[in-house]
């Protein structure tokens, strides 16, 4: 370029300043619609060719007018989008300076916490701080330093669009991976994150759990509780990236927590299900309770099944727990079909995996009926009657006795 025409840029860049400077919000939103149009995808070196190497003075008005302004939404997503030209050009990381310097990133959360912003700037910021996070660890750190981690999860919980919610996911993630100084911070704030109420960010979180404890070292015992809770989640992919982060766990220090959590979930607390005597049936059992409880009850015998057939060692740990009295139980809940064949499964392999047990399973079943639970486990349910239930349910059976003598050894 000539020194004529640069002679030339220097003055429409300054024109282009002072018309900026003097204009309403009509006129800046027309002049950023514009902007958008003619600059979308350029590069650091291309921007400050246009704009005679002082693009960052536009940059800096850019700012300062969205932190004037965002708790109004005058234009902000015309803002936010004309300010993410500048982030996402490659090859620099001038700009990036410039917006922490400037107060970019707690304008970014600001925007986030406001309660009357919309969920498409919401969105929209949540972009730029992805891009920021995206730029390297010290920007990470400084998201993090500005109490960022809680912001982004608060936001997750309560977004009710997709769109929101998959970039914070994806924004905590990558606050996660090489962000050694934060990780810990990120993966406490994942784990509060199950106690939400929006299934589509359950599943994300629960998602983005199994890849972060793949990265630690040891589990935070705080983990157990929610995880486990979130087996009542009528929502099946919620439920199975529970169960799947649950089978990740089990290489980890919480498993007995996990597995004692398990067998007990398969006999609900009679806060959660009420059990009472009908005298005038022959004071036969009768469960009512919640479908939640009793998807959990299922998903727990499912989940047992999967950790006891990936390990032996597992299986053995299970046994002393009583995991074969409580899954006869819930082969006898009569009001929940689900929970009956996935407790019917797991009984399965643990008959099949130890002669011993299965003795004392075929005791309490008797022979026609057991024969039939051997033939085709999930059908049992639908041979038993109301005698063979209440048999199950309250079955006084004793692993423990079985373990303590000279079979333990040889059963595992």
């Amino acid at each position: 370029m000539s020194s004529h025409e640069e002679q030339a840029n220097i003055g429409k860049v300054l024109s282009f300043l002072r018309e900026w400077d003097r204009g309403d919000r009509t006129v800046r939103s027309r002049m950023l619609n514009t902007f958008l149009t003619q600059n979308t995808g350029k590069t650091f070196y291309e921007l400050e060719q246009q704009f005679a190497q002082v693009s960052s003075l536009f940059l800096a008005r850019l700012i300062t007018w969205m932190r004037l302004t965002y708790m109004f939404g005058t234009f902000l997503g015309l803002q936010l989008k004309a300010i993410g030209i500048f982030l996402s050009a490659s090859s620099h990381d001038q700009y990036m300076m410039e917006f922490l310097e400037d107060g970019g990133v707690l304008t970014l959360l600001d925007i986030l916490n406001h309660p009357q912003s919309k969920e498409e700037d919401k969105a929209e910021a949540l972009h730029l701080l992805l891009t920021v996070s995206n730029a390297g660890r010290k920007y990470k750190e400084f998201i993090c330093e500005s109490h960022g981690v809680k912001v982004i999860a608060k936001c997750l919980a309560k977004s009710n669009t997709e769109d929101t919610q998959d970039t914070a996911w994806a924004l905590l993630e990558s606050l996660f991976h090489g962000n050694p100084k934060y990780q810990n911070q990120v993966y406490k704030n994942l784990i509060t994150l199950m106690t939400c109420s929006s299934p589509k960010a359950q599943q994300l979180v629960l998602h983005t759990l199994r890849t972060v404890q793949a990265k630690m070292k040891t589990a935070h015992h705080s983990i157990v509780e929610p995880l486990l809770n979130m087996l009542r989640s009528l929502h099946l992919e919620v439920q199975d990236e529970a169960i799947n982060l649950i089978l990740d766990l089990k290489h980890f220090d919480v498993r007995p927590i996990l597995l004692s959590g398990l067998v007990a979930l398969l006999r609900p607390s009679k806060e959660e299900v009420q059990m009472h005597q009908i005298t005038e049936e022959g004071e036969r059992i009768k469960i009512t309770g919640s479908l939640p409880v009793f998807v959990q009850q299922a998903a727990a015998a499912k989940t047992i099944r999967l950790l006891a057939e990936e390990s032996k060692e597992v299986s053995c740990e299970l046994l002393p727990l009583g995991v074969i009295q409580h899954l006869l139980c819930t082969v006898g809940n009569r009001e929940h079909t689900d929970a009956q064949i996935q407790a019917s499964l797991a009984l399965k392999h643990f008959v099949q995996s130890f002669p011993a047990i299965a003795e004392q399973v075929q005791k309490v079943m008797g022979g026609a009926l057991y024969e039939a639970f051997m033939d085709k486990a999930e059908t049992l349910y639908m041979n038993m009657d109301e005698t063979q239930t209440e048999i199950m349910l309250l079955n006084k059976l004793n692993i423990t006795e079985v373990w303590d003598g000279n079979n333990s050894d040889k059963m595992c």
